[in-house]
């Protein structure tokens, strides 16, 4: 199936994808043959014959949705890029689901058989849509939104779209329907005729035009020197000009290699921090500041994983939740050499998803840790990929978020984002044409002075 990815959102263009799972719990050597129900999910999955198929769910509807292959371990699957690890639970009618890359298990619950939908009728491409923002969206109240309001409004105008084939109009309306959300995981992909995702107001979703214009900055004005570049050039290091404090940048937590898989992509994020954090470097490194003012995403897990070598103590990141399981929590538990002391984090609008959990879980670093700059986009939620009905809109497809990501007090980002703690203009018109780096300033006078 298309498991549910992070992904960061363009305006009229089509989204990054990103998936993956770790593994943990009870082995599997022979998960048993059987329908399952992935709670919370949206999602059902029939495993025989060393198969694993997948099926798109909501009550009015349920669609194939893809299939996988044994992978040759225990509970394992492989599906396109993602791999996934299916374990035992604590009754015969338990288990859980791990997707490679993105922290935690997914409760899975033992089904008789499939749900009668997948042998009915197919409801209408409109309904299924609404049908799935209104059992898995969690953040209609606070954006203040009625759902059921929506869908009275715009039901008749997309009923009549797909009476007439007007694929164009029905693209037209599924995107009024959600842009009002302003939720950069909230996407529609309408195939030729067009994508859309949006986001928060005054922000800017990372490209690689911001991207290449603020590393041009930031090495002219910041460093003075080109930064050395890992994984893909998504990781870049220096030395600040004669000072014992260090710079790390971090653009992207995907696509560090050629493979694109996660379990490649973080032997390349161990390789490029050991890289940097030599143990000579280590010996005179007396602070750092980590940016991820431009940073798309990708695998949360890449996220703790650098976590887990800025502390030398293991300590609570954020808890995971949806619609009716219990929190999740997640730790940052030290790994390998790396570097403990202060750290200062910059952070602005366009830090989105995977760059966001990775600032949350900073937040309670048992070191010195700051946020300087501005808030960051405010989707934190793994995106759920879901397909709509009928051979005509086979190549469109529809984001729904379905998480929150807690903090230990239970708190949430979503929508606002994560505020700094200290707040400087990031990126913004003058900044660039008056050659300026507030927040990168700002840091390095918190580290230098700790004020």
């Amino acid at each position: 199936m298309s498991m549910q990815r992070k992904r960061t959102a363009a305006i009229a263009a089509a989204l990054v994808a990103v998936g993956a799972i770790t593994a943990c719990g009870k082995a599997a050597a022979d998960f048993p043959d059987g329908f399952w129900q992935v709670e919370d999910y949206g999602s059902a999955l029939a495993v025989h014959d060393g198969t694993l198929e997948t099926f798109q769910l909501t009550a009015l509807s349920c669609m194939k949705d893809g299939t996988a292959a044994r992978s040759g371990k225990p509970g394992g699957y492989v599906m396109g890029k993602d791999v996934l690890t299916l374990r035992p639970g604590d009754g015969p009618d338990r288990a859980t689901l791990r997707i490679d890359g993105s922290p935690g298990d997914r409760t899975l619950r033992r089904l008789t058989a499939l749900p009668t939908t997948c042998a009915g009728t197919v409801p209408s491409a409109f309904d299924v849509f609404w049908q799935t923002f209104q059992e898995n969206y969690p953040f209609f109240a606070a954006k203040g939104i009625d759902w059921q309001q929506v869908r009275d409004r715009f039901r008749d105008r997309a009923i009549l779209a797909e009476q007439h084939g007007d694929d164009a109009e029905l693209f037209a309306v599924l995107r009024d329907m959600v842009a009002p959300l302003n939720d950069a995981h909230v996407v529609v992909s309408a195939g030729d005729i067009g994508s859309f995702g949006t986001g928060r107001p005054g922000t800017t979703i990372p490209g690689p035009q911001l991207d290449q214009q603020v590393k041009e900055l930031v090495q002219r004005r910041d460093l003075e020197h080109p930064l050395t570049e890992y994984a893909n050039g998504r990781i870049g290091y220096a030395d600040l000009p004669g000072q014992d404090y260090g710079y790390l940048r971090v653009s992207s937590f995907s696509g560090y290699t050629a493979d694109r898989t996660f379990a490649a992509d973080s032997v390349e994020l161990d390789r490029a921090l050991d890289g940097i954090f030599t143990a000579d470097r280590l010996s005179r490194l007396h602070g750092l500041i980590l940016d991820l003012r431009v940073n798309g995403g990708g695998s949360d897990s890449l996220g703790l994983q650098l976590a887990a070598r800025l502390t030398d103590r293991p300590y609570f990141a954020y808890a995971k939740k949806t619609r009716t399981t219990e929190p999740q929590p997640q730790r940052v538990e030290p790994a390998r050499a790396g570097f403990s002391g202060p750290i200062a984090i910059l952070t602005g609008g366009s830090t989105v998803s995977a760059g966001e959990t990775c600032t949350q879980a900073m937040m309670e670093r048992p070191s010195p840790t700051t946020r300087i700059g501005q808030p960051t986009q405010g989707v934190f939620s793994d995106m759920m990929e879901r397909k709509l009905p009928g051979a005509a809109h086979a190549d469109w497809w529809f984001g729904v978020p379905n998480e929150e990501f807690l903090t230990s007090d239970g708190r949430t980002f979503d929508g606002a984002g994560i505020p700094p703690e200290l707040t400087e203009p990031v990126f913004t018109d003058e900044e660039f044409e008056q050659q300026r780096d507030s927040a990168f300033d700002r840091a390095l006078h918190w580290l230098t002075s700790g004020a």
